[in-house]
């Protein structure tokens, strides 16, 4: 029985080992995604860039594809900084707007930085202190975003402060439950792939933040006259 003992002892330790370096990977590459964002929401504000609107949609899936299909390989890394670039450039309007229409617009984006941060720091370290399974979240966490998105949609159409309010509080919610779902992933073996696992926290960050900022605009901001 030992030589079995011993195989199964040799299996766990390495399924540890790969479990730390897909989580150390995932955090390295995040935190350069996270900066070449920031990096490309910076030129877009220097350049004054214009809203994308809709067209941001058929983009923002194109490289989501176009990186879930190269995940395997070099390009997967290119592909993600040209999704994270992207997304960060789709930014700035957003920030331009944030400060150039309150006078404590500043004061919102830093608010809503820190708190994306803190959120995201909390979040993680629950789930890779506790090493809780919270796989459960995941048809809940769909379900969510589905009906999130429909009603983004229609915000679009018809602008309704309330409907905004209710879209950006429930995804808050929603990315809080996507970071703990996806760090669950990767700490019980069910994303291996640390470019897969870094492009879906890095859009969590992103949503986090977007809503946050909007829920700081709508209740605090301090409108130009």
């Amino acid at each position: 029985m030992q030589p079995n003992i011993d195989t199964v002892r040799h299996a766990q330790s390495g399924m540890v080992i790969q479990t730390n370096s897909v989580i150390r990977n995932t955090y390295i590459l995040l935190s350069m995604t996270l900066l070449f964002s920031a990096f490309t929401a910076w030129l877009a504000m220097l350049t004054n860039a214009t809203p994308m609107g809709l067209m941001v949609l058929p983009i923002y899936f194109g490289l989501l594809f176009l990186t879930q299909s190269l995940r395997n390989s070099v390009w997967g890394i290119a592909s993600i900084f040209a999704f994270t670039g992207f997304m960060g450039y789709t930014l700035g309007p957003i920030l331009n707007f944030a400060i150039q229409g309150f006078s404590n617009g500043t004061q919102i984006i830093m608010a809503s930085l820190g708190l994306t941060g803190l959120i995201f720091f909390a979040l993680s370290g629950y789930a890779l202190t506790t090493r809780k399974d919270f796989s459960y979240l995941g048809g809940f966490l769909f379900v969510a975003a589905t009906i999130g998105m429909m009603a983004s949609i229609v915000g679009l159409f018809f602008p309704v402060p309330l409907l905004y309010l209710g879209v950006s509080s429930a995804f808050v919610l929603i990315a809080s439950g996507t970071i703990l779902f996806q760090t669950s992933q990767i700490i019980h073996d069910g994303e291996r792939n640390y470019i897969m696992a870094t492009i879906a926290l890095y859009v969590s960050i992103y949503n986090l933040f977007i809503s946050l900022l909007q829920l700081f605009m709508l209740l605090a901001g301090r409108r130009n006259n």
